[in-house]
């Protein structure tokens, strides 16, 4: 399929198919599958009060935690650093003890009664990781949740997990100069004495503990334009604003100007924007950009030197759709979210700026991918990496986007979205692995990917076929002899051959090379005179280094 086409397409199948598909969500499987960190154990809400210094990173928290338990569940485990102290535990309104080593805090369920415990952990200390505290050089102070991939135990006490999502509200309590800004919706703001203020947000949303963070510093909230809403929920434009140093306004839309009619391109791909609002933070962050639920945080530096692109505005913003309401179980399937991400940037280069700019990205990308040394030896899905960290690497995102380019040409843009859309309704606000993404995209397709994500996804590197040619001037026919080294596995590839002829017209057609150490293909059609020459993926399509016998 030739890209200028692509979104233009994808738009009318997505209107079609959101008007068809019925809200599936989580359905009703157990609330405890899946949850393998903390087999049994299902948190539903986190009731977070946190009260901020003038100065400084001490903090006060009270945090209550509302769970469920399967049968036999006996103790809930929270994740917490033991560089906080732990002041008082209370399970259903009763204090027990409390049993806080090796950064855990294990908390005894046998006597209580029924399925649902309330566990209230009241605590303080210094924090120095998950909240970053910082003094900039006009001597503000700020505090900003930074938490992935689990960092949220540096400084509450929860199930710091993706595969246990939760609502959350926040109570923060901080200098009556500080702006708050956090999760979901903001319930209000009220004066209390010795110029302090309460700060209250409320996410109705499951989310995991990573994406679950404050923002607090001298900010100011620069509301964004809503031009651009998606014309099939115009009842409904997502609330944008941007939150920055007072220094920072006059820039201001800048690049966030692209912010709602990104939210809209990505609501006519995949589904309705899933939160209450939307806010871009200028914050301390050790990333360039961090996708959290309703409040994205970007690098403090990208504002003052007005760096902030589109891009990374696109990149974030898709996010919200995947990684934030579909979240991958495991980190190791961590392309479920940093490749959706880095794809639908690039769906919005096009969008924006035209398919020269969207040729020219993926092209980038795929010279990133054929040349990183970590894609060599790791497969994009790497459960066997427990440095999480690490995961941050070309896998994840420029690979993981690419397989998405290939099985959007491969599938074409009616099953591609369908699929992609059925994908996220079936788990918005919940969990996924990569074979719930494959078998939404068989179901819409009709066609299996079992070989098509084996070879991407679970292999380190990429195709390395050896391709020869001959010609048959007895029958007219051109047959292909393609080798391929069956150590890591052969790969399936559709490859389009380009020829040329001395005395006649160019001519491409499509083969499927497949899945074996050896295979000869013949052309289909009769070629009256030998090419001049051919090339194979003239388009360079493929996550492949073709070379010759």
């Amino acid at each position: 399929m030739q890209s200028r086409t692509i979104v233009r397409r994808a738009l009318l199948v997505a209107a079609i198919f959101l008007a068809a598909a019925p809200v599936r969500g989580q359905g009703t499987a157990s609330s405890f599958t899946g949850h393998t960190y903390q087999p049994g154990i299902d948190v539903r809400d986190y009731d977070i009060r946190i009260e901020l210094p003038d100065t400084g990173s001490f903090i006060r928290g009270d945090v209550t935690i509302t769970a469920r338990r399967a049968p036999g569940v006996s103790t809930l485990t929270l994740d917490l650093v033991d560089g906080l102290a732990v002041r008082g535990i209370e399970v259903n309104d009763r204090a027990i003890g409390p049993v806080h080593a090796h950064d855990r805090i294990e908390i005894p369920l046998g006597t209580v009664g029924g399925d649902s415990v309330s566990v209230r952990v009241r605590y303080d200390g210094r924090v120095t990781d998950g909240l970053v505290v910082l003094k900039d050089a006009q001597g503000r102070w700020t505090w900003f949740g930074d938490n992935w991939p689990n960092r949220t135990r540096q400084w509450l006490p929860t199930v710091d997990h993706p595969s246990d999502k939760a609502t959350v509200g926040w109570t923060v309590r901080a200098p009556a100069s500080r702006t708050v800004v956090a999760n979901g919706t903001l319930l209000g703001v009220r004066a209390l004495r010795g110029g302090m203020s309460e700060t209250r947000w409320r996410e109705a949303q499951p989310i995991p503990t990573y994406l679950m963070v404050i923002g607090a510093g001298p900010l100011v909230s620069v509301p964004l334009a809503t031009s651009g809403c998606a014309q099939s929920n115009v009842s409904r434009c997502v609330p944008q604003s941007v939150y920055v140093m007072p220094e920072n306004r006059d820039w201001l839309p800048g690049p966030f100007a692209a912010a709602a009619p990104i939210v809209s391109l990505f609501e006519s791909l995949v589904g309705p924007f899933p939160y209450e609002k939307l806010a871009h933070v200028q914050s301390a962050t050790r990333f360039g950009g961090m996708e959290n639920a309703t409040a994205i945080f970007y690098a403090y530096d990208l504002f003052p030197t007005r760096r902030m692109s589109e891009g990374l505005i696109a990149h974030e913003t898709a996010h919200q759709w995947f990684g934030d309401a579909v979240t991958e179980r495991e980190w190791g399937h961590l392309w479920l979210s940093e490749g959706f991400a880095t794809y639908f940037a690039a769906l919005w280069t096009q969008r924006s700026r035209g398919d020269s700019a969207f040729r020219a990205e993926m092209a980038g990308i795929r010279r990133q991918v054929l040349e990183d040394s970590v894609v060599a030896r790791r497969p994009v899905i790497d459960t066997a990496q427990t440095n999480y960290l690490a995961l941050l690497n070309a896998n994840s995102y420029q690979k993981g986007g690419y397989v998405l380019y290939m099985l959007h040409h491969q599938l074409g843009d009616s099953a591609f979205f369908r699929g992609l859309r059925s994908y996220y309704l079936s788990h918005r606000h919940g969990n996924a692995l990569s074979d719930d993404l494959r078998v939404e995209l068989e179901r819409a397709s009709g066609t299996s990917l079992r070989q098509f994500f084996d070879q991407w996804l679970r292999r380190p590197g990429v195709a390395a076929p050896s391709i020869g040619w001959a010609y048959d001037a007895a029958d007219s026919t051109i047959s292909l002899l393609v080798l391929q080294d069956s150590t890591r596995g052969a790969y399936e590839l559709p490859l389009t051959v380009a020829m040329s002829f001395a005395s006649a017209p160019p001519s491409r057609v499509d083969v499927r090379i497949p899945a074996q150490p050896r295979a000869t293909i013949t052309l289909p059609g009769r070629f009256p005179t030998r090419p001049v020459s051919m090339s194979f993926d003239p388009d360079h399509l493929l996550l492949a280094r073709i070379g010759q016998p």
